[in-house]
């Protein structure tokens, strides 16, 4: 009889089981870690410095393992062919973990090493995203594929500076993994959020136009490729208008007001509003008149958060024969998520004095609902499917 090793239990079945593990235990980890570090209450060498590592880790880190639970589910889905489960799942798992730990062992190991180790991981995964969609030729899903290599290529210009190969290159690495990443979250957006709305409001039909599609993405690329430019004053100000105009038009014509009782629904909905937010905030800043981090954190603590765990939460259940009802500790995660979003991102603009309690207040929530969200979660994600099903 064949011996069972970890990684043939149903935690390894399919991507997003492992990953959203990982995803949801780096959100708490990751953030406590940064709170010591920036009151200086934790003081160790490490691969980058402060703020690059939170930028880094909460990028590259959290929200990567959620693009590679999501893809790794997905393409599956898409093509009909399996994808990484069991050992190669864990070793790709490990990959990423290993990206996460190195970086603190700086000093003890060489800066190569720690580089190549979290570099490897986008690449690996974008190949072994392509083998399923490749065999299936489904090269309109490429799109996929490169969206994870310009992840890696942003994450080279990150490594190239700490390195010592360039001089200024980790800003422009960073701004491009957080474009990059927001877009996927648009491209993904207008292929799921209509059918989620179509199948949990009974009797909906959703349209969508094509102009405003394309529009709504185009505008967007242009505000991040203007940023990543350093263009800044009126040039930026008005794509970021037609950026936010664009999108709102184009979440409008897919909302019913139903969704508002529907809190898988609800909660991908506001995401999309606080990336909406987003743009406007960043015109509001091309003009100096609120600071760029403010428009920075509504993309991060607003849209990618929020968004990914309303997605981590809808796919779980769905990958593992559930009904798509949330409990209402979830819903109170998602409504926590929201609050940090707004306490990190908003009160600050009318109580600027405030602002350190607004940003304690904010981690508190933050902390509070991925607790919640593991809590319920892991032993959905670490036990086979309730229907006897694969996956």
């Amino acid at each position: 009889m064949k011996t069972k090793n970890i990684f043939d239990y149903p935690l390894f079945a399919l991507g997003f089981r492992a990953f959203f593990v990982l995803a949801g235990l780096s959100a708490l980890m990751l953030i406590v870690l940064w709170n010591a570090i920036f009151k200086g209450e934790l003081v160790h060498a490490n691969y980058f410095v402060p703020n690059l590592w939170h930028a880094h880790e909460m990028l590259l880190g959290y929200s990567v393992a959620v693009v590679a639970g999501f893809l790794l589910t997905a393409v599956k889905n898409w093509t009909g062919r399996p994808t990484l489960s069991g050992d190669q799942l864990g070793s790709l798992c490990l990959l990423w973990l290993y990206g996460r730990i190195l970086p603190f062992y700086a000093g003890l190991l060489p800066d190569g090493l720690i580089a190549l180790v979290d570099f490897l991981f986008l690449p690996l995964l974008a190949y072994r995203v392509s083998l399923p969609i490749l065999q299936a030729k489904q090269t309109v899903n490429l799109v996929f594929v490169a969206i994870l290599l310009v992840l890696a290529a942003g994450n080279g210009l990150v490594h190239a500076q700490m390195l010592g190969w360039t001089n200024a290159s980790a800003n422009l690495g960073i701004g491009l993994v957080l474009a990059t990443l927001v877009v996927l979250i648009l491209v993904i957006a207008g292929r799921v959020y209509p059918f989620f709305t179509e199948r949990a409001i009974s009797g909906t039909m959703v349209t969508k136009n094509p102009l405003i599609e394309g529009l709504s993405i185009a505008s967007a690329v242009l505000v991040f490729a203007l940023q990543l430019a350093h263009v800044s004053g009126t040039g930026l100000a008005v794509a970021a208008i037609i950026a936010a105009l664009a999108n709102f038009a184009r979440v409008y014509g897919w909302y019913v007001p139903r969704i508002r009782y529907v809190p898988l629904l609800w909660v991908l909905y506001v995401g999309y509003g606080w990336i909406i937010t987003g743009f406007g905030l960043t015109a509001l800043a091309a003009y100096q008149l609120v600071l760029p981090s403010l428009a920075l954190h509504a993309f991060t603590v607003g849209g990618i958060a929020v968004v990914t765990l309303g997605m981590m939460a809808r796919v779980s259940l769905g990958h593992t024969g559930r009904a798509l009802r949330v409990s209402n500790a979830i819903a109170l995660a998602f409504v926590l998520i929201n609050v940090a979003a707004l306490l990190r991102v908003l009160l600050p603009i009318a109580l600027p004095n405030w602002y350190d309690w607004l940003v304690y207040g904010s981690t508190l929530c933050w902390l509070a609902a991925f607790a919640l969200f593991i809590v319920v979660y892991l032993p959905i994600l670490t036990q086979a499917r309730i229907d006897g099903q694969e996956g």
